[in-house]
């Protein structure tokens, strides 16, 4: 399909406006996934919406005690917030995990997770934070938590004429912290072959009070393993603990064969980042390391 209209709305009613007026069209925030697919015939956009126009949608504004990120704001920002770095560093890092400099300076979060790649860097961390994202679209404004938006490989839940237009982090907790890694062959620039982030809280003892688990590129979406969560509250991150969690994270996978990792690969890994992932968010809400 051939290229018809490049729109430059200027608020989010007029894009809102011309995404549901036409079905070919797609919202544009950075435009390192949807460029590469037109050009490669895997998108058929007729027309584009280009956000990045939009007052408010691009920068970070405290929301209470939480964050709300505009859709259009480049992953490269994150890292220039101190006040997010402190309150969210596993979300920070995980954005900046995304391609190249180049490309983060331009990719924006809300793209990664439209782009709904089962292997897309930030959204196991936002998952895992208990993120979630405002939406607009012809009936008005809507919240849903960041898991509900991807269905399917390059598939989302979202509606004809609908956009992300924000996502919003919810207040650090006391004695919180996160953290997300990966596995990918070279040392950067790769697409994960697994993703683990974790989001934990601990008392004054070192006892877990709640924890969130998620993982990515080890089943059709990412995945809240809430059965890895419950493992670990209550405990002091013993053994027994951390290997329930990790089989719960196991259990939970449903990968796939392919050139980058096999099933069995996939499903070993993902217990072991999400044990080096809990690590680090631990000590980094200090707990011991």
């Amino acid at each position: 399909m051939a290229l018809s209209a490049f729109h430059t709305p200027e608020t989010i009613e007029q894009a809102v406006a011309l995404l549901a007026g036409d079905p070919s069209a797609r919202p544009l925030s950075g435009g390192t996934d949807l460029i590469v697919q037109m050009q490669s015939g895997r998108s058929e956009a007729g027309a584009i919406v280009d956000i990045k126009r939009i007052a408010g949608l691009n920068g970070i504004r405290s929301d209470g005690d939480g964050f709300v990120i505009g859709a259009a704001t480049p992953c490269t920002a994150l890292k220039e917030d101190a006040a997010l770095v402190a309150a969210w560093p596993g979300v920070v890092e995980a954005a900046n995990l995304i391609g190249s400099v180049q490309v983060r300076n331009r990719a924006t979060m809300a793209g990664n997770l439209c782009n709904a790649s089962p292997a897309a860097d930030s959204v196991p961390a936002l998952v895992a934070a208990g993120a979630t994202c405002l939406i607009a679209g012809p009936s008005g404004e809507r919240e849903v938590p960041v898991e509900a938006i991807p269905v399917a490989p390059s598939k989302t839940s979202l509606q004809a004429g609908e956009m992300v237009t924000a996502i919003k982090l919810p207040k650090r907790s006391a004695g919180g912290s996160d953290a997300y890694l990966r596995s990918i062959p070279r040392t950067e620039m790769d697409i994960a072959v697994v993703g683990a982030g974790a989001n934990i809280t601990v008392d004054a003892e070192g006892v877990c009070t709640s924890a969130r688990i998620a993982i990515g590129a080890a089943a059709p979406t990412v995945v809240l393993v809430e059965d890895a969560g419950k493992a670990l509250e209550g405990s002091g991150f013993d053994d027994a603990a951390m290997e329930a969690m990790a089989q719960a994270v196991r259990n939970a996978c449903k990968p796939i064969d392919d050139k980058r990792g096999t099933i069995e690969y996939r499903i070993a890994m993902a217990g072991v980042l999400a044990k080096r992932t809990v690590m680090i968010a631990r000590e980094r809400a200090g707990g011991t390391a």
